[in-house]
């Protein structure tokens, strides 16, 4: 199974849908970073991602997939599941 990093908030409704999808796909392990404890760690989001405000960002395996949203439309396209399994 692939790796998941989410950066994330402790009371964010889509980190939470996001993370859903992801535990509905058989993913077990989600490394969440919480940007909101740690303002080095939304640096190193912002660094990652230029021009991400916003949460969650989501990465498997090192690739950035984007947010919430762009997480379900992967699944409406039929391409997470390729990734996920990689």
């Amino acid at each position: 199974m692939a790796k998941i990093l989410m950066y994330a908030t402790a009371v964010c409704p889509y980190c939470v849908r996001a993370e859903q999808l992801l535990k509905r796909k058989g993913v077990t392990d989600i490394e969440k970073v919480r940007v909101d404890l740690d303002p080095a760690k939304r640096q190193e989001m912002e660094a990652r991602v230029p021009g991400a405000r916003t949460v969650p960002q989501i990465f498997i395996d090192d690739l950035h997939v984007g947010g919430c949203d762009d997480l379900h439309e992967l699944d409406r396209q039929g391409k997470l599941d390729p990734l996920l399994a990689s």
